[in-house]
């Protein structure tokens, strides 16, 4: 996928930092007031479904649900780049506790006028994902 349209850019370099481990380079990919919604609405990671806003917030959900995974693919298939933001369709692909899960659905990104990611919107069916769970070695 190119990477030539402003939102398509900043959910690549997420994905990016999030394959790499790099939590310092993922928050710092978003404002301010960025807000993290994975998935939206309420879940383990978000009770309250409020999202996670705001550098700090978006830290704490990384610890949260990124540090523990052992692995992150992004399975996407196609994108959809529409004024300043963009949507990825397809799987991520997680390796956690000795399981592989898949979370089929659409991930959005929102930039500002500077690439700062302002939301990052994670539409994705917690039971459906945890259906997929396969042991692997």
């Amino acid at each position: 996928m190119s990477a030539e349209h402003p939102a398509r850019a900043a959910g690549l370099a997420s994905q990016a930092a999030v394959r790499a481990k790099d939590k310092a380079a993922w928050v710092a990919l978003f404002a301010a007031d960025g807000i993290v919604e994975d998935p939206v609405g309420p879940s383990g990671f978000d009770p309250e479904g409020k999202g996670h806003r705001g550098a700090e917030a978006i830290a704490a959900f990384w610890d949260l649900a990124i540090a523990k995974t052992e692995s992150i693919e992004f399975l996407f298939e196609d994108s959809f780049a529409c004024g300043s933001e963009v949507a990825f369709t397809g799987a991520i692909r997680s390796r956690i506790g000795g399981h592989r899960i898949d979370a089929e659905g659409v991930f959005t990104y929102k930039v500002d006028g500077t690439g700062k990611i302002t939301a990052l919107r994670a539409f994705w069916e917690v039971d459906r994902a945890m259906r997929t769970a396969t042991p692997v070695d």
